[in-house]
């Protein structure tokens, strides 16, 4: 069975606390179990991994390269300015899709430039949690 990681980046884990007009009341924790069911169903193995510091997502993606076929990223902000995700990413030969749960493109200005995005196979914002859905969805029509 072919597995991927859904990496997300720093507040993430604040999704049904924060913003819920924006993200919405569910917990991070449901979305969590839904995304592993929905990769299941997919012919996936998924583990999900979220943390609120930079260094500790850029070892993760290093360590994707030996034991995942691909990645689902929701950067969170650091989407926006961290070129160091964006080369840790180009340094990894397995296909990254980013995702966001709200629009990007429909919010604040800084949020709608993505220094990851031309390092990732595909973009995909502003469907809830249903992103994280299609993300998968694309990798399997990548494999």
């Amino acid at each position: 069975m072919k597995k991927i990681l859904v990496l997300l980046g720093p507040n993430l884990n604040m999704v049904g606390v924060r913003e819920k007009g924006i993200y919405g009341t569910e917990s991070s924790e449901s979305i969590e179990a839904q995304i592993k069911e929905y990769a299941d169903k997919n012919g996936f193995s998924a583990d999900v991994f979220q943390s609120n510091h930079e260094g500790d997502l850029i070892d993760k993606i290093h360590a994707a390269r030996e034991c995942y076929n691909g990645v689902v990223i929701n950067a969170g902000a650091l989407t926006h300015y961290s070129y160091a995700l964006r080369d840790a990413i180009a340094s990894i030969k397995i296909p990254f899709v980013e995702v966001h749960m709200s629009n990007i493109h429909a919010r604040e200005e800084f949020r709608h430039t993505s220094v990851i995005a031309p390092v990732c196979v595909g973009q995909i914002a502003g469907f809830g949690k249903n992103s994280y859905f299609l993300a998968i969805q694309a990798l399997k029509d990548l494999m």
